[in-house]
């Protein structure tokens, strides 16, 4: 940890300030003659940059008296208004960092034809940043995981790392909400991040991160958003691409088996084939983006020694060989009706299969005697479907907006789980089904008004969630399986929400003020012979508000306050009754009266604009109540651990975290990202109901923990790129237990050919197959050590082409 500090230290000192990059927004306004108040036409409109009055851009009014300009820098400028028997009007104008769209509102002229002398500002230009909310990273640009999943692209990105149950975390915390261009779908989760890992890459154009989101958003996810974008190509005529990756991963065993188990998959291949088209003519733009990503993946590999009160010691290995096909497909028309009107309806598709075949042996302390063994196949198929419709209404105005969408989800998982229990005096051949339908219908109105110094947002929003959900079990002799826990259940949920946000800039000072007003009502309908659980749930009608102040300081550097509240509402797979038997021994149960957690988060940030990139540095603290954790106990005198899902009391995280992005030449660039955090769980009591109630105290829990992403890229000549990625966590703790330190190195290489039209890629990720993850657990009369050396290590070759 010290070593860590001290190269944290030697990052920031490094830091040296520099003049400031800028960014682009739209400036609209009207012009009025000053008596009459009715529109001027043909009056001419010039801006010019207020420190030299150096032109910049010019137009004409129309026959309404309006105009406007279009990526038009930050900065301070000097607005022109001249017309024929008219004084000419000469106004500063203020070019800010937090709107697209200004509106300068009426600007009226006098008749008079005495001219006005040229009025001069000494003014400076303006810093330019982002909002310090939110960061933007193009899936392109990262090399090393090119040709990977969504899950392996985000591990690259500043501030993203993932745990030891391979979710994505924020600045520690996994709870995270996962978007596919701005909406929560099935494919990624409503709340949790399924299909992550199989979601291709390829498919996506760039991936957002939002740390602390403004009451537009949806309120739950305390630790911030990921918002994945994908690709949607908008030339003129028609256009696309083609690509192909393909590749290898488990070339070495990282450690071989135990006795008895099956091989472990080797030299695992990958095939990612891509198809991006679009046609766009006149008024309609049609798009179609398709991938297909199959794998074979040494999943787990994990080995564990348990160690029980009564002296008892148990070795196992849990391996898991899985095969994954994953389809998805979006396709959808843009429609521009008129030059106010916009209608675009879209679908998407996916279809994911999953067979896993697996091996769970048990041996004794000195593996003299194997106890048990236990050999699965599960064959699981999910498939989503994605239907939305999005109008939207320009006014006059420009930047002047009413968007209103509509989106429909359906996901259907469908999972069979057979195995195989093999037992010194006889072999038992069991197995269940699973299968449940989500239904999601979303409908939103926003709407956005520019102002003079900033904009006015409003919306509102209506979601109904339906999930039904059964469970059928097949025992064989002398079955493990609780066939009383199966049956129907049914998830059910009505959530409408209002909104509205105001932001407001002037040469020193930013504000954005917003609040979200959710109503909830969760219901959790079970099977009446279920022998532990009863139906339950909750409804609330919350608060959630945001702040963000932000002072320029200077030129270059800004200092910002943010401040939000917001909720984590139990997964539905959280509270779902059914026993998951993932595990020989340990079983995964949910429970439905697990409540939803309140989280208020307090953030000061600060940031300065390089010649060619910047620093950035935050202190934020995050405070829970309610917080919701996975509780393992046991009943004895059986020795089956029972993982349940609780509200277990008052939880913090609190951390610092800086970036640096800059480039050093134009042979080499760097992107560094350090996060250092303390978690802090505070000593809880709960009760885990299933299968009998079994009570689990745990004493405050502290810690301090963080990590450091590197992240170089050197251009080299004939338009050749390198990438190099390395990425270390420290250990850190999870409720009940601790996971080690964790450390790996991607490298990538790109190479654009055939007049830029082409491009040749290959990458290795954990060049040096060191990622590993090392557990230890600690529960009511029992405790684990375990690593886990899954496959990790995978190389990489592909081909794309634009036409």
């Amino acid at each position: 940890m010290q070593k860590f500090l001290s190269l944290l230290l030697l990052l920031m000192l490094r830091v040296t300030l520099l003049p400031a990059q800028v960014s682009k927004v739209t400036l609209s306004g009207m012009v009025k003659e000053s008596n009459s108040k009715t529109g001027l036409s043909f009056v001419n409109i010039t801006l010019k940059k207020s420190s030299d009055s150096s032109f910049i851009a010019g137009t004409i009014t129309n026959e309404e008296g309006r105009f406007s300009f279009t990526d038009i820098k930050t900065g301070e400028y000097i607005l022109q208004s001249s017309y024929t028997g008219f004084l000419t009007k000469y106004q500063p104008v203020l070019i800010g960092t937090l709107s697209p769209f200004l509106d300068l509102g009426a600007i009226e002229l006098q008749r008079d034809s005495k001219q006005l002398q040229e009025v001069i500002v000494d003014a400076r230009p303006d810093e330019v940043g982002n909002k310090m909310d939110k960061k933007s990273y193009s899936v392109a640009s990262n090399i090393s995981q090119s040709g990977g999943s969504v899950l392996q692209a985000l591990k690259n990105l500043p501030g993203v790392t993932t745990n030891q149950d391979g979710k994505v975390e924020l600045r520690g915390s996994d709870k995270v909400v996962v978007l596919i261009d701005g909406k929560q779908t099935a494919l990624t989760g409503f709340g949790s991040q399924t299909g992550l890992d199989n979601l291709p890459a390829s498919a996506i154009e760039r991936i957002e991160i939002i740390n602390n989101p403004s009451a537009k958003y949806d309120a739950n996810g305390n630790a911030g958003i990921i918002n994945i974008i994908y690709k949607k190509n908008k030339q003129e005529g028609f256009n696309g691409k083609l690509a192909l990756t393909t590749g290898l991963g488990a070339l070495w065993q990282k450690k071989e088996n135990l006795p008895t188990v099956r091989p472990q998959y080797q030299a695992t291949p990958k095939i990612n084939p891509s198809l991006s088209l679009n046609y766009r003519k006149n008024k309609v733009n049609t798009f179609l983006q398709a991938d297909w990503l199959y794998t074979e993946t040494l999943n787990k590999n994990e080995f564990t020694t348990r160690a029980y009160e009564n002296g008892s010691i148990i070795h196992q290995q849990l391996k898991r060989n899985r095969n994954t096909h994953f389809l998805t497909t979006k396709a959808g028309v843009d429609w521009n009706i008129n030059s106010t009107n916009m209608l675009t309806v879209s679908g998407l598709f996916g279809i994911e299969k999953i067979i896993d075949r697996g091996d769970q042996p048990f041996f004794n302390g000195d593996y003299s005697k194997r106890e048990r063994m236990w050999q699965f196949l599960e064959d699981e198929l999910k498939t989503t479907a994605v239907a939305s419709a999005a109008y939207q209404h320009k006014f006059k105005q420009a930047g002047h907006l009413l968007n209103i969408s509509f989106n429909y989800t359906f996901h259907r998982e469908d999972e069979k789980y057979n195995f195989v229990n093999i037992m010194p005096s006889y072999t038992g051949l069991d197995s269940f089904k699973l299968l449940s339908d989500e239904h999601v219908a979303d409908l939103m109105l926003d709407y956005v008004k520019p102002l003079k110094h900033g904009r006015i947002e409003g919306g509102i929003k209506f979601r109904y969630r339906d999930i039904p959900t059964n469970m059928h079990f097949k025992p064989g002799v002398n079955s493990p399986l609780d066939i009383n826990a199966g049956g129907a259940a049914t998830y059910t949920e009505i959530i409408p929400a209002l909104y509205s946000n105001y932001v407001f800039e002037t040469k020193k000072l930013e504000a954005e003020v917003g609040l979200r007003v959710e109503y909830v009502d969760l219901q959790y309908k079970v099977n009446p012979n279920h022998n532990t659980y009863k139906s339950d749930g909750y409804d609330y009608t919350q608060p959630f508000p945001n702040v963000r102040l932000a002072w320029k300081l200077n030129e270059q550097n800004k200092l910002s306050l943010f401040y939000n509240r917001r909720v984590d509402r139990p997964n539905e797979v959280d509270i779902r009754i059914f026993p998951k038997y993932d595990d020989a021994e340990i079983i995964k149960v949910g429970n439905p009266a697990v409540k939803p957690q309140f989280t208020n988060t307090y953030e000061l940030g600060y940031k300065t604009n390089l010649k060619k990139g910047y620093f950035y540095a935050a202190l934020y603290h995050r405070s829970t109540n309610g917080t919701i954790l996975r509780i393992a106990t046991q009943a004895p005198p059986s020795t089956l651990i029972y993982t349940v899902f609780q509200n277990a009391g008052r939880s913090s995280n609190t951390g610092t975290e800086v970036i640096l992005q800059q480039d050093f030449s134009t042979v080499f660039s760097l992107n560094t990202n350090a996060t250092v955090y303390r978690n802090i769980i505070e000593a809880f009591t709960v009760q885990n109901k299933y299968p009998v109630a079994s009570t689990y105290s745990a004493e405050r829990q502290t810690y301090t923990s963080g990590n450091i992403k590197l992240n170089g890229l050197f251009h080299f000549v004939k338009q050749t790129d390198l990438q190099l990625t390395a990425i270390y966590q420290a250990p850190d703790i999870f409720p009940q237990g601790k996971i080690g330190t964790r450390f790996s190195v991607d490298v990538g290489v790109k190479k654009i050919i055939q007049k830029g039209k082409g491009e040749l890629l290959l990458n290795v990720s954990d060049l040096f197959n060191t990622l590993q993850i090392e557990r230890e657990t600690y529960g009511n009369g029992f405790t684990f050590k375990s690593i886990d050396y899954y496959e990790t290590q995978v190389f990489r070759i592909g081909y794309s082409y634009k036409f």
